[in-house]
């Protein structure tokens, strides 16, 4: 049962509120003993002219809320307090959990909805690094959150795949290209190619004429510089899509820059029709300042697009093709602008759906007493970095291993160690609100006994154990509401709750795009859960329908971590 849901129904009965409006004002006390769910009445103050205090007592003393059943309500102060049946609740949320799953926190909110999400877009022939990270990995759980939700998600990935760079290259490979070496490791060769035009076209500005030429033939089709273009770009995709694998996530779309480039003059031709084109110092551009942001330049002073120009024939593009409810960029902050400037031209068009364009935003990537070495000196390749967090961790495991007496084979240290390392490296960037600088330390990102993922799989890891343990004895968990309701200890309900609000979690984390929610809501069924398990018997409790309970919390505490980690794109390892 949706608690929170019943009570904001009832309250908007009341009051007069809309539903979804007390729904975001009710609150979880932050003491047990001061119930489940709390109503702030400050909001009504001025509309029904008394004090909150007195507002709080006659709605906690209408009749109207006796129709919530196995609940009470109280005023304390200026709140409503709503005090939960223990019995009834522990039975419910834990029966509700284990006949879910792994589908633990599901809804069907978005069903019959398209959201696209856009992210990753790495530029082609260039190294991946900790900052792509970012991007890839708050995508890849948005996309995630929004299916659990639902909605039918449309993964995206805007490659960088086009623009000057490319005439570069093209000149760079015909000059100083190494097949073989192309072949077996055609980033690091591309990259090499690349450095080298740039410290050569200081030396002889003819490189800089070659490079537009080339360019300029690219756009206009000629076979050769498409040729090379494309295999440029398909040994880049090879490589990325590798990453890609190891990391669990997958694409919809690899439309990228140069699929669009061949609509922008559509776009101009648009707004030109619609007089919405003015020239600013040789450029065509679109005035902004109804909108309270700088103009927008459609076409440069030489008569060709820019990334705006493109970016709003790829929303033209998506629209017509997906119709979508949504449409999410996940770009980094300094490009804030930059999308209020194309949803703003958007929107001048006359296209009302650049009202559901969304671009969420990240931070930074910073590291601390990392000493890393990496094939470019003023990049971190994501690859080095996992590769270091799976070494890392493997040496981690291999010694809790020896301690414990535990026998693993290489082969089963290698798997956790791979599942571990990559989780701990995603939960950094999910930790904390998307919007906050990441600082890397290896002592904080592998703590098992932190704020980490690390943490989060042995808890899920110490769970299966137990289970494990009580079927070789014959204990099953317990089945049935009856046999739950005996689960209200105050450790056994702090994590009750902290279970019963997780599906709440995961539409917060859609609503603001933001999967600190979710990282938050299961470390925090993580610490109740181990400061349960630490100060109460479970395989030993002191009668057969208390372990069968408790076996069945810890069920739900398991499948409640295995779908959380889920959702930020972590997998979980049954031992550790």
């Amino acid at each position: 049962m949706d608690y929170k849901s019943e009570i904001a129904s009832k309250l908007a009965e009341i009051t007069g509120i809309e539903s979804e409006q007390v729904y975001k004002l009710i609150e979880i006390p932050p003491q047990v003993e001061m119930g489940d769910y709390a109503f702030p009445c400050f909001t009504l103050a001025k509309t029904l002219r008394k004090a909150p205090p007195m507002i709080a007592a006659d709605i906690a003393a209408d009749d109207r809320l006796a129709s919530l059943g196995a609940m009470s309500a109280k005023n304390v102060g200026p709140y409503v307090n709503f005090f939960i049946d223990r019995s009834f609740y522990a039975a419910k949320t834990v029966d509700s959990i284990i006949k879910a799953g792994d589908d633990y926190g599901s809804d069907n909110e978005g069903e019959g909805k398209n959201v696209i999400v856009e992210y990753s877009s790495p530029n082609i022939a260039k190294p991946f690094h900790v900052g792509h990270a970012f991007t890839t990995i708050i995508g890849n759980s948005l996309a995630k959150i929004y299916t659990k939700l639902g909605y039918n998600v449309i993964r995206m990935n805007h490659l960088g795949d086009y623009g000057t760079q490319f005439g570069k290259l093209i000149t760079a490979y015909r000059l100083w290209g190494d097949e073989k070496a192309l072949n077996e490791d055609p980033i690091t060769e591309l990259l090499r190619i690349y450095v080298k035009f740039h410290e050569e076209e200081k030396k002889d500005p003819s490189l800089t004429d070659s490079a537009r030429e080339n360019f300029k033939k690219l756009e206009d089709g000629c076979e050769e510089e498409v040729a090379l273009w494309k295999k440029f770009r398909d040994m880049s995709l090879v490589v990325f899509d590798k990453l890609y694998k190891r990391m669990g996530m997958e694409f919809d779309n690899y439309n990228g820059e140069s699929y669009y480039a061949k609509m922008a003059d559509d776009v101009a031709n648009m707004l030109k029709e619609k007089g919405l084109l003015v020239e600013s110092e040789g450029a065509q551009v679109v005035d902004l300042e109804e909108y309270g942001v700088p103009p927008c330049i459609i076409l440069k002073s030489d008569g060709t697009t820019i990334y705006a120009t493109r970016d709003i024939a790829a929303i033209l593009y998506r629209h017509e093709t997906y119709n979508f409810d949504k449409n999410i960029y996940v770009v980094g902050t300094p490009q804030a602008l930059h999308f209020r400037q194309v949803f703003a031209v958007m929107k001048k068009a006359g296209f009302d759906y650049a009202d559901n364009c969304v671009h969420v935003g990240f931070g930074l990537v910073k590291f601390k007493n990392m000493k890393f070495s990496t094939r470019d000196g003023n990049i971190v390749l994501l690859e080095d970095l996992l590769n270091e967090a799976v070494a890392k961790t493997r040496e981690v495991i291999e010694e809790n291993s020896k301690a414990r007496g535990q026998d693993m084979t290489k082969e089963q240290i290698d798997e956790i160690a791979e599942k571990v390392g990559i989780g701990a490296v995603i939960y950094t960037y999910v930790k904390s609100g998307r919007e906050r600088d990441i600082v890397f330390s290896w002592e904080e990102m592998l703590d098992f006994e932190g704020d980490t993922a690390p943490y989060l799989m042995y808890t899920y890891a110490r769970i299966k154990s137990i289970l494990r343990k009580a079927q070789e004895q014959g204990i099953a968990p317990a089945r049935g509401e009856d046999k739950l309701s005996i689960l209200t200890s105050d450790e056994e309900y702090n994590v009750i709750r902290t279970l019963a609000d997780f599906p709440d979690a995961v539409k917060k984390a859609a609503s603001s795009n933001e999967p600190f929610m979710i990282s938050r809501q299961i470390a925090l069924v993580a610490r109740n859960f181990n400061r349960f398990y630490n100060n109460s018997s479970i395989l030993n409790a002191d009668s057969d329908e208390q372990k069968a309970a408790r076996l069945a919390l810890c069920e739900a505490v398991a499948d409640t971590l295995k779908s959380g980690l889920d959702l930020l794109g972590i997998g979980v390892v049954e031992r550790m």
